[in-house]
């Protein structure tokens, strides 16, 4: 008994318990708090500046659920914890490793199947939390809780739905015995995308609105503020394969220049719709 207990023990005094699981977890919360912060903050001052690049026409609930949503924070990350704390005996058995650094180029290939594989699985998770009501009133319903997001809000989930979508994030860098700084670049990547798509300002000059198949706040935000389609992650090809896109969210796309303020031409209200 005492041998099974000791080797136990072992298991977590290993190296690679503190670097893969644990880091990933830390390095997940601080750096979506550390995008998300400054967008949030610029959420709460709205200045007039920006009105005219919001995409909602109606005050941001910052003030409302920005304690909330740091008790969301502490809450979900300590059950993420519990769950890699649970899972590590099967997680410790994958090909993660901090062997050579592998080429840029292996970096590039990987981080993108990541997102794309993170991506279209999202779509089907988030799609049937909608689809399913009783997942829907008792999970889901959290998240939409929100009708006009700010950074902060991309980590206001259910701890289920969090870990979820954690561990759907995780699936492709497992799969592939990724290498550990691979896995912190992907994790960075995805809570950037999370603080971004949930900003609230449709910024000519958010440089992430140059990726592919990336649309920034506006694809995500129509989603909050419509509740049924627009379902997948960063990558909205998904929606448009599937016919799942909302109809507003494309005529906003095609009314609005990205050289000129958005003035009066913000997301109409469901009464106009």
């Amino acid at each position: 008994m005492e041998a099974l207990l000791n080797s136990w023990i072992a298991l977590y005094q290993a190296p690679m318990f503190l670097l893969f699981p644990v880091m990933t977890l830390a390095l997940s919360v601080g750096s979506f708090l550390l995008f998300a912060l400054p967008w949030t903050l610029l959420a709460w001052i709205d200045p007039k500046w920006a009105k005219p690049y919001k995409i909602q026409q109606k005050p941001f609930q910052v003030g409302k659920y920005f304690l909330p949503n740091l008790a969301r924070i502490t809450l979900n990350s300590s059950m993420m914890l519990l769950v890699l704390i649970i899972a590590w005996p099967l997680l410790r058995l994958s090909n993660v490793h901090l062997g050579e650094v592998p080429p840029w180029y292996i970096w590039v290939i990987q981080i993108t199947l990541f997102l794309i594989v993170d991506d279209f699985l999202f779509y089907w998770m988030h799609r049937y939390m909608h689809e399913n009501k009783w997942v829907l009133k008792h999970i889901h319903s959290v998240h939409h809780r929100i009708k006009n997001t700010c950074a902060l809000d991309g980590n206001y989930f259910h701890w289920v739905e969090f870990v979820l979508i954690g561990s759907l994030a995780m699936l492709g860098p497992v799969a592939l015995g990724s290498h550990l700084y691979v896995i912190y670049a992907w994790i960075i990547i995805r809570n950037l995308e999370a603080a971004d798509g949930h900003a609230g300002y449709d910024f000519p000059w958010n440089p992430l609105r140059f990726l592919p198949l990336y649309d920034g706040p506006v694809y995500h935000d129509f989603h909050h503020a419509r509740f049924k389609g627009n379902y997948a992650g960063a990558l909205h090809y998904v929606d448009r394969y599937f016919g799942t896109y909302i109809k507003e969210y494309l005529a906003y796309k095609k009314t609005h220049s990205y050289h000129l303020p958005h003035r009066n031409q913000s997301l109409p209200s469901k009464k106009t719709v």
